[in-house]
């Protein structure tokens, strides 16, 4: 008997554990659903990095908020009390956390918490008005946003740019985080900690400079360098006697021109001769026809023989400019 008592004893005490397993479930079920009626009341969705393209369709308020911020906290009813008629209002309702979605805030170049956009079907407007719910549902019933300046496509959260602007700000919040683990767990002072990230810096440039270098030899190759033209003595000295031979050529037809110049002018004795014979004829008074004939058989003579070295002179300077060496001088006639 003592023994079924302890059995039936036993039996009882694994039932109403069994029973309060059972009642902490059904407990914490009823709770679950609970939160998700009021999270299904409220209509705020949550976006982040993930999801966010949810917004390109359809129209949309969404929120930019951290949660630090004094001015978000204060809102943050007013906006769930919104979200409460995005069904009556056929919007949707949304949220971003920018301290867990840092690329969205550079996406959407937020700089000032709390920050409103308005998107339609792709479109981006920032929301300007007052923070309360009877503006925000006049803002969508009136359709007042379509007062409001579009942003540009240039600045546009879809944009190329911005996706890259975004992945900036993620690295940005990489490193930050890097930073908090070498102060923090590490020990390292803030200089320290700047050090370690100047170093990585110029690693890192130095890497990716070698990097470029390399594939612009590979896509442009550099270009072998042409013969080199090999002047051996032999020509050197060809060249060189070259050279002389034109400058005596250059020299000797200077010459000939100051000869030619001092021939054309009568010498100083030649004229006071002449006077002189001038002078006793007119004394004298004698003008034999033969003396007559003799002076002007020598002045013809002498004309003669003026007259051919003159000729051999521009012979000469014939010659020479005719010659090789001055032709090489010449310029040439394309």
């Amino acid at each position: 008997m003592e023994a079924r008592n302890v059995l039936f004893g036993r039996d009882i005490t694994t039932t109403m554990a069994a029973d309060r397993r059972r009642g902490t479930l059904l407990i914490s079920l009823l709770i679950s659903l609970l939160i998700t009626q009021i999270a299904a009341k409220s209509g705020v969705i949550d976006l982040d990095e993930d999801n966010w393209h949810q917004m390109l369709e359809g129209e949309w308020m969404v929120e930019f908020f951290a949660p630090w911020c004094p001015a978000c906290k204060a809102l943050k009813p007013i906006w769930k009390d919104f979200a409460s008629w995005s069904d009556d209002l056929g919007i949707s309702v949304g949220q971003v956390d920018v301290t867990t979605s840092p690329g969205l805030s550079g996406r959407f170049m937020v700089t000032a918490l709390p920050t409103i956009y308005h998107v339609k079907d792709g479109v981006f407007r920032q929301y300007r008005g007052s923070r309360d719910k009877d503006e925000f549902m006049s803002f969508i019933e009136e359709k007042r946003w379509e007062e409001v300046e579009e942003v540009p496509a240039w600045k546009s959260p879809a944009s190329m740019q911005m996706s890259i602007v975004a992945q900036f700000f993620k690295l940005s919040m990489v490193l930050r985080s890097v930073h908090s683990v070498l102060v923090e767990e590490y020990g390292l002072p803030t200089w320290g900690s700047y050090l370690v990230f100047a170093l990585a810096t110029i690693l890192v440039g130095a890497l990716l400079g070698l990097i470029l270098v390399c594939i612009i030899d590979f896509v442009f190759p550099p270009k072998a360098p042409g013969p080199s033209t090999v002047v051996t003595s032999a020509g050197q000295k060809a060249d060189d006697d070259e050279e002389d031979l034109v400058e005596d050529s250059e020299v000797r037809a200077e010459a000939n021109m100051k000869e030619e110049a001092t021939q054309g002018e009568p010498p100083e004795g030649g004229r006071s001769d002449n006077e002189a014979d001038d002078n006793d004829e007119r004394r004298s008074g004698a003008s034999d026809g033969e003396g007559k004939e003799d002076s002007q058989a020598e002045e013809d003579k002498d004309s003669q023989a003026g007259d051919e070295e003159e000729e051999k002179d521009e012979e000469q300077q014939e010659d020479l400019k005719n010659s090789p060496e001055v032709r090489r001088r010449r310029p040439r006639k394309d």
